[in-house]
């Protein structure tokens, strides 16, 4: 019997190595652009609902490795669901290239829609060589009137530090391109804005 317990106590040890030494999951947040918070009420802005493909839609952050291969980083996670994380840094960022901190997250009560409201649609998000890469389809509408205000394709690149770059840059790579995204809705709304003021003065 003294041999089995030897047995069973080495392979208990050899257990306890392996779960000491197993890789430990690192987690990411995307990060919208530091500013003041703003303190404005107008425009009201809605936030989504953000779609994202399936395959991206998971904990684990996945990249390209050419042709039709996929990358799935085990042990490079999310901190929260992706779409999630996406909204949040939008609506932040228009926060404060808007001046406003009316900003409110889909789904919204009927009897509180926003004066705009935008949407998207994340075709690709990747990291791959030295660039990551934001193909998003994206929709503003305006309370009130039929059809979108603006509705466009984008396709945004942001550098990669060198081709030994870690899960870490490519994060603070896809907020870079969701800052610059959120730059270009931003101009689409303020116009509107802008064209709204002075019709309402020559009405005057």
């Amino acid at each position: 019997m003294k041999p089995i317990r030897l047995l069973f106590g080495a392979v208990a040890a050899l257990l306890l190595v392996a779960c000491g030494s197993s890789p430990q999951h690192n987690f990411y947040l995307l990060s919208a652009e530091s500013r003041a918070i703003a303190s404005g009420q107008s425009p009201s802005l809605g936030i989504g609902p953000i779609e994202i493909p399936e395959y991206l839609n998971r904990n684990s952050l996945v990249y390209s490795r050419g042709g039709n291969q996929l990358h799935i980083a085990s042990f490079e996670r999310w901190a929260e669901p992706l779409a999630e994380g996406i909204q949040r840094v939008l609506g932040l960022n228009l926060s404060a290239e808007l001046g406003t901190q009316n900003i409110r997250p889909h789904p919204w009560p009927r009897t509180d829609t926003p004066a705009y409201a935008v949407q998207l649609w994340v075709l690709s998000l990747d990291a791959a060589g030295q660039e990551a890469e934001l193909v998003v389809e994206w929709r503003v509408t305006r309370r009130g009137e039929p059809g979108a205000l603006e509705q466009r394709i984008s396709r945004l690149t942001q550098p990669l530090p060198g081709l030994e770059w870690q899960a870490v840059d490519a994060a603070g790579a896809y907020s870079s391109l969701l800052q610059a995204l959120s730059r270009e809705i931003a101009a689409v709304i303020r116009d509107a804005e802008a064209a709204a003021a002075a019709a309402a003065a020559a009405d005057s």
